[in-house]
């Protein structure tokens, strides 16, 4: 069993506080040791000591009169003590001297005494202005360059001594069939400028030629139309409900761009092209951009042709919508 366990069961055994088991248990151990029935008897005898030692009743007027009577009792004793008692005693008392007097007038003279400081320190350079240093202004201008000079002229042509030689036409009887191809005997150092003339072949062009007409076109041109045009050109008409696109007679496929086809870029450019009384493209306008495929859809359509647009037997030119596609293969 531990001692404090032991020690609180002996305190309650000899107050008469245990029961039952508890009890028992410490009456048999008691019995077997010695040193506990000697514990229990100093127990004991604490107890009876307090019982005989017990407080003198106190009325209820001893509390409230304590304070007075330890007053009395103070004033009694420093009243007829010796002369050390009351120095002893005056050293223990701690009155401090009253300065209020002297708080009252030291706070404005110290904020006066160090306003005036301040003043002194600050007119006083303001007083010996010979040692200032003295201040240079300097002003500057700043004008704009002067404009660069002009270009020289560009080097007079030098004139030509030799003459400039030409060479006359001579009529020689050719040896070869009209159509057939045949070999130069002498190749000419000099090729001499031949004169063309609005006036057709006479005769016309063996075989015909692209967009002719079968029998020919008195005064007609190459590339002319049927009818020719009189008069002012007619404004171009647009293809919206019956007037229908033109047909498509040469089509160039547009130049894939380096920049795009690194980028990766595709997609659909849609233009509005104009085209002129002879089917070709005029006028180009870009209606969906691709900035990077815009310039390569623009200079391929600008090299479609068309099937020229006859509108009540005179041409007009056709304002339609086409779509260029871009696609990385």
């Amino acid at each position: 069993m531990r001692y404090r366990t032991l020690q609180d069961r002996l305190s309650a055994f000899v107050d008469d506080e245990l029961r039952g088991r508890k009890r028992r248990q410490m009456e048999a151990h008691l019995a077997a040791c010695p040193e506990c029935r000697d514990e229990t008897e100093h127990f004991r005898r604490l107890n009876a000591l307090a019982k005989d030692s017990a407080e003198t009743p106190v009325g209820r007027d001893y509390w409230d009169t304590f304070p007075g009577r330890v007053t009395d009792g103070i004033r009694r004793r420093y009243a007829g003590g010796s002369p050390k008692e009351k120095v002893m005693f005056e050293d223990s008392f701690i009155v401090p001297e009253s300065r209020i007097k002297t708080k009252a007038w030291a706070l404005p003279l110290s904020v006066v005494s160090h306003a005036a400081i301040a003043l002194i320190l600050i007119i006083l350079p303001l007083l010996h202005t010979g040692n200032m240093p003295r201040i240079e202004i300097t002003s500057a201008f700043l004008a704009p360059p002067p404009p660069p000079p002009p270009p020289p002229p560009p080097p007079a042509k030098k004139a030509s001594s030799a003459a400039v030689k030409r060479i006359k036409p001579v009529q020689a009887q050719s040896s070869f069939e009209a159509g057939k191809l045949v070999a130069p005997v002498d190749i000419p150092t000099e090729i001499a400028e031949e004169q063309i003339s609005d006036i057709g072949i006479e005769g016309g062009v063996e075989g015909g030629v692209e967009g002719g007409v079968i029998g020919g076109v008195l005064g007609g041109v190459v590339g002319g139309v049927l009818g020719g045009v009189v008069g002012e050109v007619e404004a171009p008409v647009r293809a919206i409900g019956e007037i229908r696109p033109p047909t498509l007679i040469k089509r160039v496929d547009p130049i894939y761009p380096d920049i795009a086809r690194e980028a990766r870029i595709e997609g659909i450019v849609i233009i509005e092209a104009q085209t002129d009384i002879y089917g070709r493209v005029q006028n180009v306008k870009i209606l969906r951009s691709i900035p990077m495929l815009d310039r390569a859809a623009e200079d391929a359509v600008r090299q479609w042709v068309y099937e020229p647009m006859v509108v009540n037997g005179r041409p007009r030119g056709v304002i339609f919508t086409v779509t260029v596609t871009f696609t990385l293969k």
